[in-house]
């Protein structure tokens, strides 16, 4: 049987170029770790982010160890006074180390995972996940806007996707943790301001240049 003029046969698999299988966009880069040879790079202030956490700790404990205090000073008894003087101590001592692991992992995990941005005249690689150094490749024509946003003690550059599937297939941890993001600050993909070694103005002009205005910025 001929094919009629003017309409030449196509094969059933023929998709467009760049599309993955059955037209599925092609996924983005995906590396363990942002390349820091690119033209900005951001990493995270570990000191300043430390400094910080234990502050709060000292402000959860001291009205504890003030309460107990109080409680000694006006006991008329030297010896229990004695006493109670060190048991408040290794309480105190307690406290602050249970505080204090759980902070060093997460300070170091946010710190040996490596840059949290990195800006190119095609692109920017944006971590996936806040304490883990998995980060993906978007081209500035892929993303939809760029925003700041403020959550507690936190401020965020919020970078948006064009493709809402940038995410997808990346593990049950990054899709948890996008999700929990997305709760926060309306995307997934995230990247600290306030805790970075570069100021945010610095910050916020090198996505102005490098942009380019392909991609919204608020």
């Amino acid at each position: 049987m001929s094919t009629p003029a003017g309409h030449p046969p196509q094969p059933f698999h023929h998709r467009p170029p760049g599309s993955g299988p059955w037209g599925d966009p092609v996924p983005p880069p995906v590396t363990r770790r942002i390349p820091e040879d690119q033209p900005f790079v951001v990493r995270p202030n570990v000191a300043k982010r430390g400094l910080l956490m234990m502050g709060v700790a000292l402000v959860l404990i001291l009205p504890i160890a003030c309460c107990a205090g109080l409680g000694m000073v006006n006991s008329a008894d030297p010896q229990l006074r004695s006493q109670s003087v060190v048991g408040l101590l290794a309480v105190v001592g307690c406290l602050l180390a249970l505080v204090a692991l759980p902070l060093g992992i997460q300070l170091w995990l946010i710190g040996s995972g490596g840059p949290v941005l990195a800006l190119g005249p095609a692109g920017l690689w944006i971590r996936t996940r806040p304490t883990r150094g998995q980060a993906i490749w978007l081209p500035w024509e892929g993303v939809a806007q760029i925003s700041r946003r403020r959550w507690s003690l936190e401020k965020m550059l919020v970078v948006t996707p064009r493709d809402a599937r940038a995410l997808r297939n990346l593990g049950a941890f990054t899709a948890l943790d996008s999700a929990t993001l997305n709760t926060f600050y309306g995307s997934g993909l995230v990247a600290t301001l306030n805790f970075a070694d570069r100021p945010e103005a610095e910050i916020m002009a090198a996505v102005a240049h490098y942009s380019a205005g392909r991609c919204q910025l608020t």
